[in-house]
């Protein structure tokens, strides 16, 4: 059985949407952030040294990090289902699940940080923005004419970059970018979706 080390508040539950558009079962075990320090529990440090989520286990096999565990679920579990077929379409596909970890997350997680120092970062704010822009300004020209970052369907790529959409949501920064926009709102209303939120439990960005 596939289990998914479900954190709350976290990237996790991104994973959790991947399964439910797959239909395959799966296991949540659960583990809730320290109250005061918003860390992960230790007792994730049993399932992998660095004591993050998500991580799943699937047999003998355990795997940390967003990008390696959509690829090993799609490749093992999908079925040949949502990513293009081998050429340059799927280069492009990698290229997303790389782009959101490597490149996309670090504007909008130091936007979250430097928020909370208030005035002391302030001076940080005008290139962070920039830097947002920036990363946004590329997805929402990536999206035109598309209803998804591959195309016409919905791939991996788009479930490992929805946390960047809806980090930009939650920090109201999606006005100027309504390809992007469109998009986030066009995920959240799938069925799919739905049910791993229904299963995961709301998530708070920035808490």
């Amino acid at each position: 059985m596939l289990i998914v080390h479900h954190l709350n508040d976290s990237r996790s539950q991104r994973i959790l949407w991947l399964l439910e558009e797959i239909g395959v079962a799966y296991e949540i075990k659960r583990y809730q952030r320290d109250a005061q320090t918003r860390l992960a529990p230790p007792e994730l440090k049993a399932v992998h040294p660095l004591g993050k989520s998500p991580v799943i286990t699937d047999g003998d096999v355990t795997i940390a990090e967003s990008g390696a565990i959509v690829d090993y679920i799609i490749r093992t579990h999908g079925n040949g289902g949502l990513q293009p077929e081998p050429g340059r379409a799927h280069e492009a596909y990698n290229e997303w699940l790389h782009y959101a970890e490597g490149s996309a997350m670090l504007p909008l997680m130091l936007n979250l940080y430097v928020s909370r120092l208030g005035e002391a970062g302030a001076p940080l704010h005008p290139r962070i923005d920039d830097e947002m822009a920036n990363h946004l300004g590329y997805i929402e020209a990536a999206l035109l004419g598309r209803e998804y970052l591959c195309g016409a369907a919905l791939t991996g790529a788009d479930i490992q970059m929805s946390f960047v959409g809806e980090m930009a949501k939650a920090f109201k920064k999606l006005e100027p970018y309504p390809n992007l926009a469109a998009w986030v709102a066009r995920f959240q209303a799938r069925p799919a979706y739905r049910r791993s939120i229904e299963k995961g439990g709301a998530y708070r960005f920035g808490a």
